[in-house]
């Protein structure tokens, strides 16, 4: 007679699912990062057009840029905190209705003190918008859905900076520049309504303005802002022969002072920099500097190459630049499969060498280089801008906790940021320093005896001399240029060794959102 087993084979428990609701908030999260994203860069192409129109000089103009990012580098960190004072819709509710309220005066400005101010706003609310969406992924979704969120995520975080000067020059040269600020009030009402259906209210905790970490909140405000204005305006200020880059530079180490105050004496700092001494996210947020120095750098210079070398204009250096947002779009409905399956190590590595090769493929530039000789290297930067960032994006977020999601992200985009500024101020100094290096040596190379030099001053005629003063600033430019790109790649490899400390996952595991 026979008998039952005794022990049954386990069953293993039904996957956790996410509900409607659980991905109508990742949609939310998504469409408010990526509202806050495209205005970072959607006025590049429009600029000359709106300092025409507010009579702005072209040095004042560039505060039109600087205001924004300013503002949102400061906002970024204390987002975690904001979010645990307000409650997450909320915070969000606000930060987006109040930063379509900024965009319409944006829209609507006719002098440049309105629009800084419009742009301050911007970027205040804007900050709060990009950090939440991580938070919504890493506490709204099953960790065996979290890539799909992070490949939405990812997306925008990639698509927002190619596709804004595209966006921006279109509307300025075919509707008008108003239309680039205009454009956020039906997005803004879409998100409203998004986070009103899909994330529930939670009640404010309004003790935590009494408790404060308000040595770490100031600090932040002043170390970070001091620090963003003197990356961007140094070069133009002449650094320390200025008075303001020396006062600013003052008020960035005593922000950070008070920053370093508030992680010693607060109970609960506003931002937890001891997060960075976790093996994992430390390295993961030294690598998103490099990639965000990469990604906003390579975006300012090509335009500018393209403009000032081969004559193209705002919209064609757009389109150009937004090259490397195709491999983006084909490969976010693969990318979840590929975090899944693909050792993190692996893919960041491979991402982070992709984006090298890429950078280093444009230090061959000449002068008669165009648009064509850039659709390689931007369609790889855009591979390995996808493989790096997605992976970083789970990276960050598994490193910590859920609880401390908002502070990790907080820390991880105001990176990313940072190495924006870096890169814009490396390239002003670079482009200051290095095309007089090599015009002077182009110049020496040119000897009045040489029969070549006699030859081309013979056939040149009477213009001969400023003809020649012409080339040589076109040659010293282009190799400035090449100099740029090859500093990119070399940064790069420098931080390609910081992969071995990524945690890798067993292959097809589901990803945890804490250790």
């Amino acid at each position: 007679m026979s008998t039952a087993p005794a022990v049954r084979e386990a069953v293993p428990p039904p996957e956790e699912r996410a509900d409607a609701a659980a991905w109508l908030a990742v949609a939310a999260g998504t469409l408010g990062a990526l509202m806050a994203t495209l205005d970072v860069s959607i006025v590049n192409s429009s600029l000359p057009t709106i300092q025409g129109e507010i009579g702005a000089s072209g040095t004042e103009g560039t505060w039109i840029a600087t205001a924004y990012l300013v503002a949102e580098i400061i906002v970024i960190p204390l987002s975690g905190w904001l979010e645990r004072l307000l409650g997450l819709r909320t915070l969000l509710l606000v930060a987006s209705a109040l930063f379509t309220a900024f965009s319409i005066m944006c829209g609507l400005s006719t002098t440049l003190t309105m629009m800084i101010i419009g742009r301050v706003g911007q970027g205040f609310t804007g900050g709060a918008l990009i950090p939440t969406a991580m938070t919504i992924v890493a506490t709204r979704l099953p960790r065996a859905q979290q890539p799909i969120g992070n490949a939405m995520f990812g997306a925008t975080a990639l698509l927002g900076p190619v596709v804004g000067p595209v966006l921006g020059g279109w509307l300025t040269e075919n509707v008008s520049w108003h239309y680039a600020f205009f454009l956020n009030l039906p997005v803004g009402i879409a998100l409203a309504t998004l986070l009103l259906v899909a994330i529930p209210h939670q009640k404010a905790n309004l003790s935590l303005i009494r408790e404060a970490d308000w040595l770490g909140i100031v600090g932040l405000a002043l170390g970070l802002g001091g620090m963003t204005v003197v990356l961007e305006e140094g070069e133009r200020e002449q650094w320390f022969s200025s008075e303001l880059i020396v006062a600013l530079t003052g008020v960035t180490i005593f922000g950070l002072v008070l920053l370093a105050l508030g992680q010693v004496l607060a109970r609960q700092p506003v931002i937890k920099l001891r997060l960075l001494l976790d093996r994992q996210f430390g390295s993961v947020v030294a690598m998103v500097t490099v990639v965000g120095m990469v990604i906003y750098g390579t975006s300012y210079v090509i335009p500018q190459f393209l403009s000032q070398i081969s004559g193209y204009n705002s919209l064609q250096s757009g389109q150009v630049v937004m090259l490397s947002g195709i491999p983006v779009m084909l490969m976010m409905p693969v990318t979840p499969w590929l975090i899944r399956n693909v050792d993190i190590r692996l893919s960041v590595g491979i991402g982070l060498s992709v984006l090298a090769l890429s950078a280093f493929m444009e230090t061959g530039l000449t002068p008669l280089s165009d648009g064509g000789d850039f659709t390689e290297s931007q369609l790889l930067r855009g591979v390995g801008t996808v493989f790096c960032m997605m992976f970083l994006n789970q990276a960050a977020i598994r490193s910590v906790p859920k609880e401390e999601a908002g502070d990790a992200s907080g820390l991880y985009n105001a990176a990313r940021n940072l190495g924006g500024s870096f890169a814009l101020a490396g390239v002003a100094v670079v482009q200051d320093q290095r095309l007089w290096l090599h015009a002077r040596r182009l110049e020496e190379s040119l000897r009045a005896n040489s029969v070549a030099v006699q030859d081309y001053v013979a056939a040149q005629g009477s213009g001969v001399l400023r003809s020649l003063e012409g080339t040589i600033q076109i040659q010293a430019l282009t190799m400035t240029y090449a100099d740029m790109f090859w500093m990119m790649s070399v940064g790069i490899l420098f931080v390609i060794p910081l992969v071995l400390f990524l945690r890798p996952l067993p292959k097809n595991a589901p990803l945890a959102t804490g250790h």
